[in-house]
């Protein structure tokens, strides 16, 4: 891989020069207005490089933006709670679907001592025993994967052709991949799933490039088709600036490498930290030799470089959000357990076997990470005037920002990137994890 960054040192430092403030503005003008995102706007700050500005007043608890993810994942160890889209993360299926699922999977289904209540949990996974009231909490129906690959699934053909236009493709184990090998690419699976699933991520981002670079250069040819003797090294020189343009979106990005910026762990010496991060850094050559040989494409070399992955890991260390989605399946059991007693204790002969077999963690969510192109350019305060919270009828894996106080027009937007009821010196160690030192009103006051 070294020699990959050599060849390719300036396209590289390319790739990774941070965008000039017009940029920046004209990027983030550009998405809000696409997205139809009103009453905000990305401009550069005086401190902290770029920040979220209000456009009109906002009150409390009022909705400021829903943010469209640009990648996220679904965490491999929460697989077996939720079944969801793999496109925008809502649940699918139906509550029996939810429940069978989660027992058969998990093993909790009975064993050969109990063969009466095995059989109805996979009645319940093949929706062929239907719960009471479970019609009143529909899911969308499950949309298989276009590769074929068992792996993924989605709430409507929309979505799974948006997640296979823009990075399932090349990153699908099925027959209709379009993976240079289906072998490695479940070996570099396998390896993420078994060190750290932000990989994962960091592929879906090199995919989404490479995808979008595909169809930047398609429709050039198509432009360009009747001239002709062009030279190899212009050609190159082009073909990298579509590269460029294809990255865009994620050049907008705070980066820093990952074995540079990761936390040191609590059990970790400081005298170690050396050999820690060099650890790291090796981990991370490990998953991108894998990666490079399921999904390479020799015109998108400089994203191969370990420079480039280091950075990207990096960048959502610094800047991802927790993905999280409810379950309705604690909503279903709710409701039942509101029911008049004379009907509640009909019902609760029919479920309450699964409730016991599911336990404490009846009802999961939906937990994984992403990176938000608007949410990551919002800036920290320990006491901020915005939150990242889900209302009830926010079921799918956008960002969702509220108001946690009035804001006024032309007021920065600012939220916490950490539990901001630790006293000052617990919230200054944490966010040195981010690279600053805070400076807000309450850290000022405090520290005085």
């Amino acid at each position: 891989m070294e020699v990959v960054d050599a060849q390719f040192s300036h396209q590289i430092s390319l790739l990774l020069e941070p965008p000039s403030p017009l940029q920046v503005k004209e990027y983030f003008h550009e998405l809000t207005t696409t997205n139809h995102l009103h009453g905000i706007q990305v401009k550069p700050t005086n401190h902290y490089g770029k920040g979220v500005y209000a456009d009109v007043d906002f009150e409390e608890e009022e909705l400021v933006l829903k943010d469209q993810m640009l990648v996220g994942m679904q965490h491999s160890s929460n697989k077996i709670d939720c079944l969801v889209c793999g496109c925008c993360f809502r649940f699918i299926g139906s509550i029996e679907i939810q429940i069978g699922r989660k027992l058969y999977l998990q093993g909790l289904g009975g064993g050969p001592h109990d063969d009466c209540f095995n059989e109805k949990v996979e009645l319940l996974m093949h929706e062929r025993l239907e719960l009471p009231h479970s019609k009143k909490f529909p899911l969308p129906e499950v949309i298989n994967c276009p590769g074929g690959c068992k792996e993924v699934y989605y709430c409507s053909k929309y979505c799974a052709q948006a997640d296979w236009d823009s990075c399932h493709s090349l990153l699908c184990t099925g027959d209709g991949s379009k993976s240079i090998s289906n072998k490695a690419l479940s070996k570099f699976i396998q390896h993420a799933n078994e060190t750290n699933d932000i990989f994962i991520l960091a592929a879906k981002a090199i995919s989404c490039t490479i995808l979008k670079y595909r169809k930047l250069k398609a429709a050039c040819d198509k432009e360009k088709q009747k001239e002709k003797n062009h030279l190899s090294d212009v050609l190159g020189n082009h073909n990298f600036s579509l590269l460029l343009k294809a990255w865009k979106p994620l050049s907008m990005g705070y980066k820093r490498r990952w074995w540079d910026c990761i936390a040191l762990p609590d059990d970790v010496n400081v005298s170690d930290e050396a050999s820690f991060r060099m650890q790291i850094r090796q981990l991370a050559l490990e998953s991108l030799e894998l990666l490079k040989a399921a999904i390479l494409d020799e015109e998108c070399l400089p994203l191969f470089s370990l420079e480039i992955y280091g950075h990207i890991i990096g960048m959502f260390e610094l800047n991802n959000l927790d993905l999280v989605v409810a379950s309705p399946v604690e909503d279903y059991f709710l409701y039942l357990d509101d029911l008049p007693e004379t009907e509640k204790k009909e019902v609760d002969e029919i479920t309450q076997p699964f409730l016991d077999a599911l336990g404490e963690d009846y009802s999961v969510c939906c937990q994984g990470t992403a990176f938000y192109p608007i949410q990551s350019c919002m800036n920290h305060s320990c006491c901020p005037n915005a939150k990242a919270f889900k209302r009830e009828e926010d079921k799918d894996g956008q960002a969702t920002i509220l108001a946690c106080k009035p804001i006024k027009k032309g007021e920065e937007i600012t939220i916490s990137y950490i539990d901001e009821d630790l006293d000052l010196e617990e919230r200054q160690a944490l966010l040195a994890d981010y690279g600053f030192i805070c400076k807000c009103a309450r850290c000022v006051e405090e520290d005085a």
